[in-house]
């Protein structure tokens, strides 16, 4: 009877909890449709619906936006499915773990009202785009692992791998998930011998290698005009580092680029330091004379340049990279770090041509105030939800249930995607680490479904709910 009775509660819980979630994702919507927009969004729409190359951005984020913008008009239809895809798979988290608790759905409901789902969700960035693919596809490999031993799950699966792969393409460095995920499905795989287990996840990586290969191919824009550099990313974050590591090390000299422009070296070497700014490149921009120096010396010139620091000045480079990746992660003026975006922004003769409106709506603005609240508390910080997500690896780690090897691997491939911004990061715009707060939020709801101390003894598998 007792046994009954917290079979009947747990169900209880879960519908519930799915409830909850449904609840949040058309709370969401009505929040935001038809979406939040900043310059990024509007040449996305601009580059999908001219199918033109605004920029070197991943070509994905137009290439997803397309069919949308042309059933509907705009971002609305998107943003639906983007959130859809995030909260479906939250969903079906009780079908990992039948198993629920009222304090899963109590959290779930906390989790909703954070600006980080409530209002992010709403924006047109593919940072949420990759966020949301990456959750969904490891949530989907958590599926796939279930009941392993006795019939691997295709459909799953595949769906796991199709998701990392258009998340790659959303964020290059992404792939560090494939990886996680390759780890994860070898491990899962393991009862079959060492070979086998090599095989599952050489081929896992293999296939989303292959995925992201032909999806780029077909996602390109069928015009590039001439004038896009291919290499501009890699410049502005050579322009950045040479001018950091010169700022953290006043007696660097600037030979390689002296040697093909004198004078850019001069103007680099002394003005440069002045304009330089931990938080993010475009300072660089703000004066005139330094922004032509930059980009007046050749690229060769500029990447030896580079280079030689990084071997003849190791300690200046790494200084350089170690302070904007602490503008990154910790964020400590958040405000100076773009943490959220509402309304419409963007070029007035883009948003012409798309015939929509910008500015803040009354609407937004009052999100905007929402999200303000929380800027100065723990719930606004990529560190705290780190620390979440290293307390859930060890509390899964101690269970060790099937699926639970899936979210061990969701969070160890988020911490290294985001230990990955200490070489690359341009900027600490707060959206570029925002699958760390997601993947946290997601595993700490997965763990809050069916917490490991109600296990005692030794960790045993939770029997499929679709098998009874």
């Amino acid at each position: 009877m007792s046994e009954a009775i917290r079979q009947a509660r747990a169900e209880s819980a879960g519908k519930a909890f799915r409830l909850a979630m449904f609840a949040g994702l058309l709370l969401t919507l009505a929040a935001n449709v038809p979406g939040q927009m900043s310059f990024d969004s509007v040449v996305s729409l601009v580059e999908a619906r001219t199918d033109v190359r605004q920029t070197w951005a991943p070509a994905v984020s137009s290439w997803v936006l397309k069919p949308f913008d042309h059933l509907v008009a705009g971002t609305g239809l998107y943003v639906a499915a983007s959130s859809a895809l995030l909260f479906f798979s939250l969903m079906s988290l009780t079908r990992v773990r039948p198993r629920a608790t009222w304090a899963a759905v109590v959290l779930g409901v906390l989790v909703i009202l954070t600006p980080q789902v409530l209002i992010y969700q709403g924006i047109v960035w593919r940072d949420v785009l990759f966020a949301n693919l990456s959750i969904a596809g490891f949530i989907l490999l958590a599926h796939a692992a279930q009941g392993w031993s006795t019939r691997p799950r295709a459909l799953p699966l595949a769906g796991a791998l199709l998701c990392l792969a258009l998340a790659a393409l959303a964020r290059q460095n992404g792939l560090i998930l494939a990886v996680a995920a390759a780890a994860v499905l070898a491990w899962t795989a393991r009862a079959g011998g060492w070979r086998g287990s090599l095989a599952w996840g050489l081929g896992a990586f293999a296939a989303v290698v292959i995925l992201a290969l032909g999806l780029n191919h077909i996602a390109q824009p069928a015009q590039t005009p001439p004038a896009l550099k291919t290499n501009l990313g890699m410049q502005i974050l050579e322009h950045y580092d040479i001018v950091g590591a010169k700022a953290h090390h006043p007696k660097l000299k600037l030979k390689e680029i002296a040697k093909a422009d004198p004078k850019a070296a001069a103007v680099i070497e002394e003005r440069g330091p002045s304009f330089y700014d931990a938080a993010r490149v475009d300072s660089l921009d703000s004066d005139t004379d330094v922004r032509r120096s930059l980009w007046h010396v050749p690229y060769p010139a500029m990447d030896a340049q580079w280079r030689r620091i990084i071997v003849h000045y190791p300690a200046a480079y790494v200084l350089q990279r170690l302070d904007v990746f602490r503008w990154t992660f910790l964020t400590p003026k958040l405000e100076l770090c773009l943490p959220v975006q509402v309304g419409v922004s963007g070029p007035d003769a883009m948003l012409g041509d798309l015939d929509i409106q910008g500015g803040v709506s009354p609407r937004a603005q009052r999100l905007s105030d929402y999200a303000g609240r929380f800027y100065r508390t723990p719930i606004y910080s990529h560190l705290t939800w780190a620390v979440v997500a290293i307390g859930m690896i060890v509390l899964l780690l101690r269970r060790r249930d099937p699926a639970d090897w899936a979210f061990v691997g969701l969070l160890g491939g988020t911490l290294l995607f985001a230990a990955s911004f200490a070489v690359i990061s341009v900027a600490c715009d707060y959206r570029y680490l925002y699958l760390v707060d997601l993947a946290a939020m997601t595993s700490l709801l997965y763990v809050a479904l069916d917490p490991p101390r109600w296990r005692r003894g030794q960790a045993r598998p939770i029997a499929d709910s679709r098998s009874k």
